[in-house]
């Protein structure tokens, strides 16, 4: 602890900027500064303020020899990528406080997965950064984590035995792309660097191959997959106010529902219709049964029934001019595989020819009795779209506590489905809730919303630790006795959801259910669709 102390207070002592962070400045567009006439890094400091990278101090001072802290660093890079800060609801960090300028800097950062703090989170924000810690973040923020040079580093610095292990790769690379230059021989790996350093250094980021033109780049025009969601628990108003917040281009409102008479009930939301073909999202209509088995099988089973229910949906789509049709039926039995598949591909050859989109909602092939209705490959071949509801690994009424959805389960669920329906047929679901496990005396859960989850950890100060094998925060707390446990969905952890999916290029994703979030998830969700697109030639 004395030893972080004293390290703050050599940091502050360097930094000109006293007692007023310098990148705090960001907002005041200051391209001109009256303390840079010397200074070798004059033309990279003025044209990354232009670009608003880099600040002064508000009274017309760059500081060129001042030292950069960690958020002022991290604040400066997410900039430079044109990331936007996210005010993360769960902090990630212990001594980074949610009144600070820099909060949403670094947690930008850290569910980027371009800066990690530094123990029983720390992120110590200002800790000067050395020389090859600034090498390791830029490496890791332009993507080259998994494609860095190991070149011995002793052919370009004297002082190379300096270089920690953990930083070596990361300095190999900058060195190797100019990006980093030692004086003399040397590389200095444990000297603060300066704001003139640093401008120099992202400046040669930004004119290094491709890498202006792709940040400059209007991504959102380029990314053409499905963002879709369910309407649920709220009002028309309510869920155009969702669709407009999450970005959501494809809305499924739950209209329609098998009957235990075979007829197919209506519930169209004509105000709904009007201001989504005014917006131009696609509507998919939403037919479920219920999870009713009995229904579902008395429907599936009786050609006559499943003609009649497709004849209603032709009639729905023609009466109110849907963009398609979404599928939901959850709890069939084993014994309605074939027919399930029969109904699909009867479905879809009416609404083929009418240019409506037909998707259909699975869950994870668990080889067991509640999937085994789902021939995943034939409803693949049939359907436009297979909806995986990437959630409830851990379910109300599961043998043992866990995760709704933990990064390693998620991913086998969508491997185990690309291996029968193509990526460009798949549209990934991600869940906007959790629950809250009591674990003793009894095993019991309840479904809470992302709102209602980081009011209960904030209530109950419930320690929360990041288990990165899980991709989630792990809470706990003991209420009037009782231990509780949470497995966070958050913007950190549906920021790792999403690379997940972009990765493997499915059709899109969709999200149970809009209005369950907190706001900083779309925050999070747009700076990592915009970080994914990225293809860096570097």
């Amino acid at each position: 602890m004395k030893k972080y102390i004293f390290s703050i207070l050599v940091c502050l002592m360097l930094t000109s900027s006293r007692f007023t962070p310098v990148e705090a400045n960001k907002a005041s567009s200051q391209t001109v500064f009256n303390d840079i006439s010397t200074s070798y890094a004059q033309e990279a400091i003025l044209r990354l303020a232009k670009r608003n990278i880099v600040s002064g101090n508000g009274a017309g001072a760059f500081l060129p020899r001042g030292k950069v802290n960690r958020a002022e660093f991290v604040s400066m890079v997410s900039r430079m990528l044109k990331m936007e800060p996210v005010n993360n609801d769960l902090s990630a960090y212990r001594d980074v406080s949610k009144l600070a300028w820099y909060y949403g800097s670094v947690h930008t950062g850290t569910n980027l997965g371009m800066v990690s703090g530094k123990g029983a989170r720390l992120f110590k924000p200002l800790d000067c950064v050395t020389r090859q810690e600034a090498a390791v973040m830029v490496v890791r923020a332009m993507k080259l984590a998994d494609h860095q040079e190991h070149q011995d580093l002793s052919e370009w610095y004297k002082d190379a035995g300096n270089i920690a292990p953990w930083a070596s790769a990361e300095v190999a690379t900058a060195t190797s792309k100019g990006w980093v230059q030692g004086s003399g021989g040397y590389f200095r790996p444990n000297d603060y660097i300066t704001r003139e350093e640093t401008a120099v250094l992202l400046d040669r980021i930004l004119h290094y191959g491709n890498v202006m033109a792709v940040l400059d780049k209007d991504y959102e025009s380029e990314i053409s997959d499905i963002r879709m969601g369910w309407l649920y628990d709220g009002t028309t108003k309510q869920y155009i106010s969702y669709a407009k917040t999450a970005g959501l281009n494809t809305l499924s409102p739950r209209w329609y529902y098998i009957e235990s008479s075979g007829v197919v009930s209506d519930r169209t939301d004509l105000d709904l219709l009007e201001w989504a073909k005014h917006e131009g999202r696609k509507v998919w209509a939403m037919l479920g049964n219920r999870s009713n088995a009995e229904v579902t099988h008395k429907m599936l089973n009786d050609s006559k029934m499943r003609q009649s229910v497709v004849k209603s949906l032709v009639g729905y789509v023609e009466k109110y001019k849907l963009d398609g049709i979404n599928v939901d039926f959850e709890n069939v039995i084993p014994e309605d595989r074939y027919d399930l598949t029969s109904f699909i591909r009867e479905l879809s050859s009416e609404l083929q020819h009418r240019g409506t989109v037909l998707s259909i909602d699975v869950s994870p092939d668990l080889n067991s009795d509640w999937t085994e209705a789902f021939d995943y490959a034939a409803l693949g071949e049939y359907a436009d779209f297979v909806v995986l509801m990437g959630y409830d690994e851990h379910w109300g009424g599961s043998p043992q506590a866990g995760s709704v959805s933990s990064l390693p389960w998620l991913s086998s669920a969508i491997d185990k489905l690309l291996t029968q329906v193509p990526a460009s047929k798949a549209v990934i679901a991600l869940p906007l809730y959790t629950r809250d496990w009591s674990l003793h005396p009894s095993l019991t859960s309840e479904d809470i919303s992302l709102i209602e989850q980081g009011i209960r950890i904030r209530n109950q100060s419930a320690s929360i630790v990041w288990n990165d094998l899980i991709g989630q925060y792990e809470a706990s707390y003991i209420q009037s006795g009782l231990k509780h446990k949470i497995w966070t969905e958050d913007a950190r952890s549906l920021s790792v959801k999403h690379k997940l999916v972009m990765d493997r290029q499915t059709a899109g994703v969709a999200y149970w259910y809009p209005g369950s979030e907190t706001p900083d998830i779309w925050q999070a969700v747009r700076n990592m669709r915009r970080y994914q697109s990225f293809e860096f030639d570097i």
